[in-house]
């Protein structure tokens, strides 16, 4: 498999591999495709350690390097995974916050490896786009939510 022209680079302390893996479990049109493993000992790890991990997210390919603890994630970088319904939004926002993950607000929440992710459902951006009251209503009502409840959203949207 050729390696897309472009792609994104996720640094992790030892865990690529580990997140690839759920991350391909979690959401459709993902996969783990290739893990390459330190020809040589590296400032991190030694010969034969995983070093980098190939992987997609929801059709976005990503290479996973094993790199130390000298970086950290934060919210500068997210994943948007847009969503059709509360049961699609329930099943990705619990799989990363229930599995060592944490909720942030306006449906923003981090997984174990403290990459961000913005769990969106499409009647949110939807309502934003349509201007006026109804992206006040809609955005007013987003702003006291962790995880965004689509009925509340569809509510505020009628006003």
């Amino acid at each position: 498999m050729a390696v897309a022209k472009n792609t994104i680079c996720l640094w992790y302390d030892k865990d690529a591999e580990a997140a690839a893996r759920f991350y391909a479990e979690t959401f459709p049109d993902s996969s783990v495709n290739a893990v390459f493993r330190a020809p040589g000992d590296y400032p991190s790890g030694k010969a034969g350690d995983v070093l980098t991990v190939e992987f997609t997210v929801a059709g976005i390919p990503c290479l996973g390097l094993n790199g130390g603890p000298t970086f950290r994630h934060n919210e500068a970088f997210s994943f948007q995974i847009a969503t059709d319904d509360q049961q699609e939004t329930d099943r990705y926002w619990n799989a990363i916050v229930g599995n060592g993950g944490q909720e942030s607000a306006c449906g923003w929440c981090k997984d174990k490896w403290g990459i961000s992710w913005q769990i969106t459902p499409r009647v949110l951006t939807d309502a934003l786009a349509a201007g006026g009251g109804e992206a006040k209503r809609a955005f007013a009502a987003m702003m006291d939510m962790r995880k965004i409840d689509v009925a509340a959203i569809e509510a505020a949207r009628r006003g």
